[in-house]
């Protein structure tokens, strides 16, 4: 990533389905963060539930669209956060381009202390770590239920299962873009999660994939978590 005066570029690499790949040097204008963005009501009651726990209002309506720096997006693999009290969610990336809709993954990283008391505050407060890999939506368009998202934690010395699941659990890019009036040139979405296995807890590093069975490819990325000082 380079970033020149406030404005924000991500060096991406296209993995097409066949060929060579190419490369996208991408200028992130704006930041949309798709929220209660589940498909199955259940599963996304059950997200609501386990955020209630920590204690988050539930939502006014679902989905919500969160408006978000374009500069927090990164693609670094060591990043610093305020406090222990923040945590990882897998999610799938949408990247709109001039010319076509790109499919990534990024983990909507959020302070669990500041979301308690205002979940669009806690959207602002962390980086959101990307991975650098993008496929073109068209080529997974017919077959995107069929995808897998998963996400580990590093945990008592181990990597730790901590979510798992189809990307059919979540409502369709194409559906949420024109939930949101739709999305122009230089947008990236992050477009919902899925409950976390053990509940939402910190930990010191995130490993996120998502995976495509039909055309046996994935999308990978891994960064870890250093503490900040809460100096009051």
């Amino acid at each position: 990533m380079r970033t020149m005066t406030q404005r924000t570029f991500l060096d991406f690499t296209i993995q097409p389905k066949a060929g060579t790949a190419a490369t996208l040097s991408f200028e992130a204008k704006r930041l949309v963060i798709a929220g209660w963005a589940g498909r199955d009501q259940a599963a996304l009651q059950h997200h609501i539930d386990e955020l209630a726990a920590l204690g988050v209002a539930p939502p006014s309506t679902t989905p919500l669209f969160y408006a978000a720096t374009a500069s927090l997006l990164t693609q670094a693999g060591d990043l610093q956060f305020l406090g222990t009290e923040s945590s990882g969610e897998a999610e799938p990336l949408l990247v709109v381009t001039a010319g076509e809709l790109l499919v990534g993954l990024g983990s909507d990283h959020t302070d669990r202390h500041a979301e308690a008391w205002s979940v669009a505050h806690s959207k602002q407060l962390c980086a959101k770590p990307i991975a650098a890999t993008l496929w073109r939506f068209a080529e997974v368009e017919s077959h995107w239920d069929q995808l897998i998202l998963r996400s580990w934690i590093e945990e008592k010395g181990g990597w730790v299962l901590y979510q798992e699941g189809a990307v059919a659990g979540l409502r369709r890019p194409d559906e949420l873009m024109a939930l949101a009036g739709g999305l122009p040139p230089g947008t990236a979405m992050l477009c919902g999660t899925m409950p976390a296995i053990g509940g939402i807890r910190p930990a010191p590093a995130f490993r996120m994939e998502l995976h495509d069975p039909v055309l046996e490819r994935r999308i990978a990325h891994e960064y870890r978590v250093s503490p900040l000082p809460i100096v009051a």
